[in-house]
């Protein structure tokens, strides 16, 4: 089996975190040698404790820190924790033998899949709880899963650098989509179905025609890894995001970038378009007024800003009820709301202590 670089890099990685995790100091010394990897895992080990203990403390800050007139403060000695509505599980579904990455309603029946870094997809009844099905074929982590509108076609993506195109009725994987570089990170069908898209570590996107299985147009313009590729509800534009701390838009008939948002300070983790604007602004409006909406406060736990600088919901440009708008999370612990049409950010959900996956 002949490895790229990059993933050769990435699996020695991956051996000197366990060496280092299993306390194999010598071989870890010796296999740093003879690798001539260079990384300071203890410098990993010491920042992923200081973020832990961080979260704890922002846990353990609990609804004291409320801001007034938020509706948390006044209900005695409950966390945060204790704070968010925790019902019964229906059902505990068990069978992945590894971190599950994604999960999925199907559009029309009763089923959901989801995927996982055991490298399969499972389907199950979400009524009766059942396991259906096991979708196997990747080689490598399931990084994500689409259906097509129609719910015929299932789309995943892997980090085994392929797109699977499955048809759900039978499940069976029906087309293998090679192309990409490196780890593909995320897939998604245009509106009509005829077309999906595929972003990757690669730094670029790719269209693939369902019919033949074809690549059809490459995007190129991100620097580095896209974690996210998604359609806008019309087809005609796509937005992706990356760790280049940039989110794109794309025109889907030139292959142009159209428009490059920037603000945020850290990788763009996700990215979704709404469909219905003047609701959102509704929705935060309100919560701007008192309304029961903590989430969206101007000095509560989650503060909307433009660009950094507080701001009144309600003054917020009327045009934006007609305009595309589309919303992104960070790993700088900010949702940013954009106007695409006219490329700017209208406001910001800043978290005061959680990062946005």
């Amino acid at each position: 089996m002949v490895l790229a670089q990059r993933q050769k890099e990435e699996l020695n990685r991956a051996i000197a975190d366990y060496l280092f995790a299993n306390g194999y100091v010598k071989a870890l010394n010796a296999f740093r040698e003879e690798s001539q990897l260079v990384m300071d895992l203890e410098a990993k080990l010491n920042e992923a404790e200081k973020e832990f203990q961080s979260m704890q403390n922002a846990v353990g800050f609990g609804i004291a820190g409320a801001a007034p007139g938020s509706g948390l403060s006044d209900r005695g000695d409950r966390r945060d924790v204790d704070a968010i509505p925790r019902p019964p599980a229906k059902f505990t579904l068990t069978g992945h033998r590894s971190p599950i990455t994604r999960v999925l309603f199907h559009p029309h029946y009763n089923v959901f899949v989801s995927a996982s870094e055991d490298a399969s997809i499972k389907v199950w009844d979400y009524e009766t709880g059942e396991f259906e099905h096991t979708l196997k074929g990747h080689t490598d982590s399931v990084q994500d899963v689409a259906f097509d509108p129609s719910g015929k076609f299932l789309a995943s993506c892997s980090a085994d650098m392929q797109v699977k195109l499955w048809d759900f009725t039978i499940y069976q994987c029906i087309k293998t989509l090679t192309g990409h570089d490196h780890n593909v990170s995320s897939v998604a069908f245009l509106p009509s179905g005829d077309f999906l898209v595929s972003a990757s570590r690669d730094k670029t996107i790719k269209m693939w025609e369902v019919s033949t299985g074809y690549c059809t147009k490459t995007f190129i313009g991100h620097t580095e890894w896209i974690r996210s590729v998604r359609p806008s509800p019309e087809g005609n534009l796509l937005a992706s995001c990356s760790n280049d701390h940039t989110i794109r838009i794309w025109s889907v008939e030139s292959r142009e970038c159209q428009v490059v948002l920037r603000g945020h300070e850290h990788v763009v983790e996700c990215i979704t378009w709404a469909s219905h604007p003047q609701s959102i602004l509704a929705i935060t409006s309100s919560a701007s007024e008192g309304g029961d909406s903590t989430n969206f406060t101007n000095d509560g736990f989650i503060n909307a800003t433009t660009n950094g600088i507080p701001v009144d919901l309600n003054s917020l440009p009327s045009s934006m009820n007609s305009s595309l708008l589309l919303v992104s999370g960070s790993r700088d612990r900010t949702i940013r709301f954009w106007d695409v049409n006219i490329g700017i950010c209208l406001f910001v959900l800043v978290s005061s202590f959680y990062t946005v996956f």
